[in-house]
């Protein structure tokens, strides 16, 4: 059958690397919400190129850093020179995107410039206190992904990750009203924190409405370091969902963008396109990228056409396309991928 044909050819893929989503920084700036703008993809930080550049695309990262509405889109690095790869060129956003690698661009890595072209923006600075309990998740692609941060006695820090589980990060997931769990990445997977590491040993039982209410060794109370950070990833952070398979881990590719569920052509749809959506949605690695609506034709929106991903990006919206809602495809053309399932998270969590 057409689904053995995929399996075999699953012994050629490569076994995936766990990832971090998609995160941006400012460098060089007076504050975090000023400066050069580098992205992290592949383990490195690299620039984004100046060609088209935008107070457009300057929103949206000030957007995805916290920050207020952006003052400028700078050129011609006015932050200085960065160094390594410029992993973004001809950034065209519309600004209403949750991340920079959603907007249109050649590709990641693709371009025709020098860091003399590197990218700056200075945003409106927001004061990041909170309350006493308050848990945020930085260094995601969205407020519900990232490195698990709790505010306590008027310092931001971080969690370790000594015992941390998909019960704990539950917890988190539903204080932030994110959903249900994805995945609890340890190992300071979203960077490493800085400040105080305010819980270890957290133990909950999942019926917890925060995470300080949650067993642990007492605030401040650790043998960590921050390579040791504790993160969470959840539902309303991932813009991907498969349909109509035996589990989540197979189906119908659906992307979310702008409020909309839509379809993904299968133009150029190939394994390394389905090994980037296997990765977003913390399965096992690709099995197959079945054509032609194999789990059945979707509805609505296509999002997505000519996607072309070299296997690496975090996020299927990251990999080369056409731009959003670009496409001359119909639902029978929907693309499609099967995924490992052996780290299906169960319902009961």
């Amino acid at each position: 059958s057409s689904v053995n044909f995929f399996l075999i050819l699953s012994a050629y893929t490569k076994k995936l690397d766990s990832k971090s989503a998609s995160t941006v920084r400012l460098v060089n700036g007076e504050n975090r919400c000023s400066g050069r703008v580098e992205i992290f993809n592949d383990g490195q930080w690299g620039t984004v190129c100046d060609d088209s550049w935008d107070l457009n695309d300057a929103n949206v990262v000030c957007r995805q850093l916290g920050c207020g509405s952006a003052y400028s889109a700078l050129q011609n690095a006015a932050f200085g020179l960065g160094s390594g790869p410029i992993w973004l060129d001809d950034v065209g956003c519309f600004g209403n995107e949750s991340s920079i690698t959603d907007c249109r661009h050649n590709g990641l890595g693709v371009h025709n410039c020098r860091h003399y072209d590197d990218a700056s923006i200075i945003c409106e600075e927001i004061n990041s206190t909170g309350v006493e309990g308050e848990v945020r998740l930085v260094n995601g692609n969205s407020s519900c992904s990232g490195r698990v941060e709790i505010f306590h006695s008027g310092q931001w820090g971080t969690v370790c990750d000594d015992n941390w589980g998909l019960v704990d990060a539950h917890v988190v997931c539903k204080q932030l009203g994110c959903g249900r769990v994805i995945s609890a990445p340890t190992n300071a997977q979203f960077g490493q924190g800085n400040g105080p590491i305010w819980l270890d040993d957290v133990t909950c039982i999942g019926t917890e409405s925060k995470i300080s209410e949650c067993r642990h060794g007492g605030f401040g109370s650790h043998d960590c370091g921050h390579y040791d950070d504790a993160g969470v990833i959840c539902e309303a952070a991932v813009s991907v969902r498969l349909v109509n398979g035996e589990n989540r881990c197979s189906g119908r590719v659906e992307v979310f963008i702008d409020g909309h569920w839509g379809t993904v052509c299968h133009d150029s749809w190939d394994l390394n396109d389905a090994k980037v959506v296997c990765r977003q949605l913390g399965c096992g690695r690709v099995l197959g990228s079945p054509p032609h609506a194999y789990y059945g034709e979707g509805r609505g929106l296509i999002w997505l056409d000519d996607v072309g991903c070299f296997g690496n990006e975090s996020s299927l919206t990251d990999c080369r396309h056409n731009g959003l809602g670009i496409h001359d495809c119909l639902h029978r053309h929907d693309a499609n991928a099967i995924c490992e399932s052996k780290h299906l998270i169960p319902d009961a969590v």
